[in-house]
């Protein structure tokens, strides 16, 4: 029997964490502050929102946005579109790879990723994509964990991800930031806090090459 490719892998593993990642999410988010919130208000537009999971951001973007999510989990999809249809918000949600979108180039005004890039194995090949699919002169907005400014934390971080890369492709010491800025895009707003450990901004893709 042939091996599952680690999308696959990775699908099942997030299709079984769909019906308590909410519970989850919920403690780790009294950690976070107003983050969401600082990030979903800032979306204008055509917004795509990569790794969407269960839409616990559907409800703080602006009424005006125009919403699409993508996940790769379509056991989060059904929580996201249940969701959706509480919140009475019209939301195209899809199956995809963060690393491959399916959208044409310049699509989106706005695209967003909360919490996403520290478990898509290529996290600097999601970043290329979601420029790629923004229009020239629109915004990314990203918030995740990263690599701590804090020596010891980042020891705790490198111990941790002895279990959780391998398991469950969960990275602590990545840094999105530096991929965005390699991008070429301006970065307009920028927030670290946690002992580093949380970082979000809000960056600028050119108007023109």
């Amino acid at each position: 029997m042939a091996r599952a490719s680690r999308p696959d892998r990775l699908r099942r593993h997030w299709d079984r964490q769909a019906a308590g990642y909410d519970a989850r999410m919920s403690r780790a988010d009294r950690l976070l502050g107003d983050t969401r919130a600082w990030v979903c208000g800032q979306a204008t537009g055509r917004v795509l929102e990569v790794a969407v999971g269960t839409g616990l951001n559907l409800g703080l973007y602006p009424a005006s946005a125009a919403l699409a999510g993508m996940d790769l989990s379509p056991a989060m999809l059904e929580v996201a579109r249940r969701r959706a249809d509480d919140l009475g918000r019209d939301v195209d949600l899809s199956v995809g790879d963060a690393q491959r979108l399916e959208f044409a180039d310049a699509s989106f005004d706005t695209v967003v990723c909360t919490f996403g890039l520290c478990s898509v194995p290529d996290d600097r090949g999601a970043v290329d994509e979601m420029v790629r699919v923004l229009r020239p002169g629109g915004l990314l907005l990203l918030a995740d964990h990263v690599v701590s400014t804090s020596a010891p934390v980042r020891m705790l971080q490198a111990l941790a991800e002895l279990y959780t890369v391998p398991v469950e492709n969960e990275h602590f010491r990545r840094r999105p930031f530096v991929h965005v800025q390699a991008a070429g895009l301006h970065v307009e707003r920028h927030d670290r806090f946690s002992r580093g450990t949380v970082e979000r901004l809000a960056a600028r893709k050119p108007a023109s090459a």
